[in-house]
């Protein structure tokens, strides 16, 4: 990272995400759910909210009853950060079944064609509105193909409808074709191999009340920090965390440290020095710009995730400047 003020002040307070209690982790924490096939998104987190008594909870990126795979579940104040898994890229696991005899040579020749940015149009039955839409296929790898059944994987934008790609490549095909079934085993960085069933999120939660065992639960819940992984970063100094918390923008003379790179008006996570998520803003200036700059706003702050009084204040409201100072 760019170091904007070697100088700042040693973060002595705080505490890191992996050094939260379970309790602290409920209340602003995701986990990877395996939902099963059956049930909805909204029926499968209100079990989950049951299973772990917690008052607000919210789900990322829906998936439809007959399809089954990872689910982000957001709890407390990760719920506030549900608009960056609903952004983040997908991957599937397809069953397409075609409804006529093709060469297998041929299969694979149009598949590969679907690979990069297609056109696409929701169905009549979605949740979004019906206009034309482009969307990135990054990759599509055929597993498998026995008859009329192919198996693929496929890694794609979030929002692309795998359902219309089956069916566009039977036309394609000139014989149609349909999905017959549906796993999503990724979800932004959240994969099937770290992620709990609604069985386990309830005994994990049960063995921490009776047994004060949580070595279980604690692995099932991630700090809602691994939601803003894919975001730049820019390290907070300590004296203008608490200042952020009560609403101020960050100016450069907040800023410790930052990614390279980062451009104007990009979506950026501010973070302390011990890798906590302090809030989310829009950089009003770029990464060259703060280093080559003392003075200006540097982020105009969007959400903030931390409370205040977590970090000492270090700061006081100028009625000359009518802003907030910060005390170095």
């Amino acid at each position: 990272m760019l170091i904007k003020d070697p100088k700042a002040l040693p973060d002595r307070w705080g505490k890191r995400p992996s050094d939260r209690t379970v309790g602290e982790l409920l209340s602003a924490g995701v986990i990877a759910l395996d939902k099963p096939r059956g049930p909805t998104s909204h029926q499968v987190t209100a079990w989950a909210r049951d299973a772990l008594h917690v008052d607000k909870i919210g789900h990322g990126g829906t998936l439809d009853p007959y399809v089954s795979g990872i689910l982000p579940i957001c709890t407390g104040k990760a719920v506030r950060l549900t608009d960056l898994v609903l952004s983040s890229n997908k991957e599937y696991v397809c069953i397409m079944r075609l409804h006529g005899d093709v060469p297998e040579k041929k299969v694979r020749e149009v598949i590969g064609n679907f690979v990069g940015k297609i056109y696409q149009l929701p169905p009549v039955r979605s949740s979004v509105k019906r206009q034309l839409r482009i969307r990135n296929v990054s990759s599509i790898d055929i597993l498998d193909i026995q008859g009329r059944d192919v198996l693929f994987r496929i890694s794609c934008d979030a929002g692309t409808y795998v359902r219309r790609i089956c069916s566009d490549i039977g036309e394609a095909l000139g014989c149609g074709a349909s999905m017959t079934e549906l796993r999503r085993p990724r979800s932004g960085m959240m994969e099937e191999k770290d992620s709990a069933t609604l069985q386990d999120l309830r005994d994990a939660y049960i063995l921490w009340q009776q047994n004060g065992r949580e070595e279980w639960l604690r692995s099932l819940i991630r700090p809602m920090e691994c939601l803003v992984e894919p975001l730049p970063k820019i390290i907070v100094k300590a004296t203008a965390v608490d200042a952020i918390c009560h609403g101020a923008d960050l100016n450069i003379q907040g800023i410790h440290m930052l990614d390279d790179d980062i451009r104007k008006n990009a979506l950026v996570a501010l973070m302390t020095a011990r890798g906590e998520l302090v809030a989310i803003g829009k950089m009003i200036m770029s990464s060259q710009k703060i280093m080559s700059t003392d003075k200006g706003k540097a982020v105009d702050v969007d959400r903030v995730l931390m409370e205040p009084g977590h970090y000492p204040r270090m700061w006081h409201y100028s009625t000359d400047l009518d802003d907030i100072v910060i005390d170095q």
